[in-house]
């Protein structure tokens, strides 16, 4: 797999800058110069469940980049688990990793947030993910950050032949996020879809970089990203799908569809097929524009006020992702939560 660059926040050399390919569109150095002070211990306990409290099943926290119980899972049988990142800090940084695996035939809900309730802080947190042969993992993450938040989030996902691997995506951005997914494609029969949201205003980024890598034929990816920029916030999408030698049969769609409200807003994106097979069916897709005004006229004539009428566009493009959990309930909090938050951009 074509690796992304390691990070280290203790270690102001490893910050990437522009001049690094894959984050050309989010430049780490360039807002973070220095190593920041260490995160100290929060001093209050965690307070309520998060976002997906009601759908109960075991908590796997971490409190500014410390445990508070376990950092390692492994799951047999149908479990939920609701992983939680919370950052209580202010000015400072930390950073996590969570481990978990699943048995042959599990199923796995993952339900993660990644909570900040500090500011000006440094989060950088890691997953490490081996879904088995024949297991179901459904992750569905919900990312609310403060606006003067850096934050980087790497996830290394391992599919191994039969596996099937859901991942959604929602976030708000924050002054610099990237949220990163490195998927080993175990193939034979294993199929993952990774999709994401982002909705964005102010001057807040967001950064949704992928990269699946198939090493074995006949596997199926489908990949679908939106989003949303107000006044100067930035999104930026990359996507790389890698058809190895000997992955016949890859199945692998990627499209990323996005809206910019305003003049200054910003979007970047580069999707990529690199495919060294023969007999594949790939295909990638972008557009960026803005709300269809055939469409917001349409409503106008049947009496909905102009800035209603974009609101209800608005969310109708972007709940077609949370549309698509397979889970009934994350489904349910996913689309709350991020029509909460469009409401709010409204205002």
């Amino acid at each position: 797999m074509n690796a992304l660059p390691l990070i280290d926040l203790k270690d102001a050399s490893s910050f990437p800058s522009r001049r690094v390919e894959a984050w050309k569109y989010s430049d780490l150095r360039k807002v973070l110069r220095e190593a920041p002070a260490p995160s100290p211990p929060a001093s209050v306990p965690v307070v309520g469940g998060g976002p997906f409290e009601s759908l109960g099943g075991a908590a796997m926290v971490f409190v500014n980049g410390r445990p508070v119980e376990d950092s390692v899972l492994d799951v047999a049988g149908a479990k939920t688990v609701r992983l939680r990142f919370i950052s209580k800090a202010e000015g400072t940084g930390h950073a996590a990793t969570a481990r978990l695996s699943t048995r042959a035939g599990a199923k796995l809900l993952l339900l993660e947030t990644h909570e900040g309730k500090g500011s000006a802080y440094v989060a950088h947190n890691r997953l490490e993910l081996d879904v088995a042969r024949g297991a179901e993992v459904i992750r569905v993450v919900l990312v609310n950050e403060p606006a003067d938040a850096i934050s980087i989030t790497r996830a290394e996902v391992r599919v191994e032949p039969g596996g099937v691997y859901r991942q959604t995506v929602l976030t708000t951005g924050a002054k610099l996020q990237r949220f990163e997914t490195l998927l080993r494609h175990g193939a034979k029969g294993a199929d993952v879809r990774l999709d994401g949201a982002y909705a964005l205003s102010g001057d807040r980024h967001a950064d949704l970089t992928t990269v699946v890598d198939h090493v074995a034929a006949d596997g199926l990816t489908s990949q679908m990203t939106k989003g949303v920029v107000r006044d100067t916030a930035r999104g930026v999408f990359q996507g790389k799908i890698i058809v190895e030698r000997g992955a016949d049969g890859t199945d692998a769609r990627m499209q990323h569809h996005a809206l910019i409200l305003g003049e200054r807003g910003e979007i970047d994106a580069k999707p990529e097929l690199i495919i060294y097979a023969d007999d594949v069916q790939c295909a990638h897709g972008n557009t960026v524009g803005n709300l269809d005004e055939a469409a917001l006229f349409y409503m106008q004539q049947r009496g909905i006020p102009a800035d209603e009428a974009r609101a209800l566009l608005v969310e109708a493009f972007l709940i077609e992702v949370a549309d698509r959990i397979a889970h009934e309930g994350a489904r349910e909090v996913a689309r709350t939560w991020l029509t909460a938050r469009l409401s709010g951009a409204q205002g």
